[in-house]
């Protein structure tokens, strides 16, 4: 077990670059496995979440090497059909192995998938419109596997499919991207995700020769072939790690540019710092974010993209700790996601939950009503003007991580951070880029 040990009360300041999206670099691997030629993947993050899905792949019998922060992979041929439970519960991703081992080999076996407790996260909206394409599905809960198979008679027997998601996924979306590339005919996704990271899939899947185009309003439209090619893809910036950075320049009272921010789309995050007092200077390289005076309480409410991202609700809660007055936050994507809350509170923070009263809550709230526990709560209220204190936390999930350690950085004291192996999930040596810009952390194995 390691822990980090963090001396808060420091400015942070420099300049910094983010790595390559993690939320590209994981489906880029599984694109890579819908041809048996080699696909080069450039600007990778060297995280832990991108090493599981590497030993996936190698399990499954493809190749992947890496030198730097570049992947070469290439699965000339499956040599198994069924992922190990072991490797499945690590990750949730490790269910979009669906789409390649379908496409090519017609059959896949994949454990009911893990990853970080934030919330049910079934993946229904997932099988329904795997279900869709002509696909067998059954899940046999005694071993915890869907036995999926392609049935291609099935396909014979149309030359379009046309399927809507009930509510956005981001993860349905990329499958069926992924599924419909080799499957025959035209596939069209109705109330298909926004965010970036599916262009970017999407231009990866293009490359490789796929037919794939946004078609209309969160529509988006597949045209089958009969085969893909290698090809070489350079991932751009995370987008969650920019916002974890400009959030620590601000929460104290730093100064941090950012380089190449300004190649990704941060305008629902940029809106509501500028509302909350956060200095932003946009330049032709990057983006300057800084300290300029008191802040003002902003209230957000995530939602899927072009809205304010779950996954920075966490660092946004403790940058409100600190502005004049009381926020909120209401989260609609997960019906549980302030586990940070707990760990907040030991330092200090004036934080309650509550749930707001909403006409039509189907309409509002992105996940499955059916899965919300009668306790959960769907918001909080932060009390500004605080003044956090050390202490000892634990981490929950990885955006928890980045959470718990922004506020240790902008508190008086030492504080220690345990649960660090959810922050390697998504953030490269995030501590030694910390102290490049003047944080006095470390990490200490027990």
């Amino acid at each position: 077990m390691e822990k980090l040990i963090v001396n808060g009360g420091k400015k942070l300041k420099g300049n910094i670059f983010v790595s390559g999206a993690k939320n590209v670099a994981l489906k880029a691997l599984v694109a890579a496995c819908l041809t048996d030629e080699k696909v080069i993947i450039k600007n990778i993050p060297l995280i832990s979440d991108f090493m599981v899905m590497v030993a996936i792949i190698r399990e499954l019998g493809g190749e992947v090497r890496i030198e730097d922060h570049i992947a070469t992979v290439q699965m000339k041929k499956f040599k198994k059909k069924k992922i190990s439970l072991d490797e499945g519960a690590k990750i949730r991703t490790s269910a979009m192995f669906m789409a390649p081992l379908l496409a090519r080999m017609g059959f896949a076996v994949i454990p009911n998938p893990g990853g970080c407790r934030i919330g049910a996260r079934p993946i229904d909206r997932t099988i329904k419109g795997i279900k869709a394409l002509g696909v067998n599905v059954r899940y046999n809960s005694k071993d915890g596997y869907f036995y999926l198979r392609r049935d291609e008679n099935k396909e014979k027997e149309w030359k379009k499919v046309i399927h809507k998601f009930d509510k956005s996924t981001h993860t349905g979306t990329e499958i069926m991207i992924l599924a419909s590339t080799l499957f025959n005919g035209e596939t069209v996704l109705k109330n298909a995700a926004e965010e970036p990271e599916i262009d970017e899939l999407i231009n990866l899947l293009t490359a490789m020769g796929a037919v794939i185009a946004r078609t209309g309003r969160r529509e988006i439209t597949i045209d089958g072939v009969s085969k893909l090619h290698g090809a070489t893809f350079t991932i751009g910036p995370d987008r969650n790690e920019i916002v974890t950075f400009a959030i620590a320049a601000i929460l104290t009272k730093g100064d941090i540019f950012v380089k190449d921010a300004h190649s990704v789309d941060l305008e629902a995050l940029v809106e509501k710092l500028e509302s909350a007092g956060g200095g932003i200077e946009r330049r032709r390289d990057g983006i300057r974010f800084f300290y300029k005076g008191p802040l003002r309480k902003t209230d957000v409410s995530t939602s899927f993209y072009p809205g304010f991202m779950t996954d920075w609700q966490g660092p946004w809660a403790v940058l409100m700790t600190k502005a004049l007055g009381e926020s909120m936050i209401h989260e609609t994507i997960y019906e549980s996601r302030f586990g940070y809350v707990k760990e907040l509170r030991k330092m200090g923070a004036g934080i309650s939950f509550f749930n707001p009263k909403i006409d039509d809550p189907e309409k509002i709230y992105n996940f499955n009503l059916a899965d919300r526990v009668p306790d959960y709560y769907h918001a909080i209220r932060v009390k500004g003007q605080t003044k956090l204190h050390n202490a000892v936390v634990e981490i929950s999930d990885l955006r928890a991580g980045a959470t718990l350690v922004l506020a240790a950085l902008s508190s008086q004291g030492e504080s220690v951070v345990f649960g660090v192996e959810h922050l390697d999930r998504g953030y490269e040596k995030f501590e030694e880029r910390l102290r490049s810009l003047g944080a006095r952390i470390k990490r200490i194995k027990n």
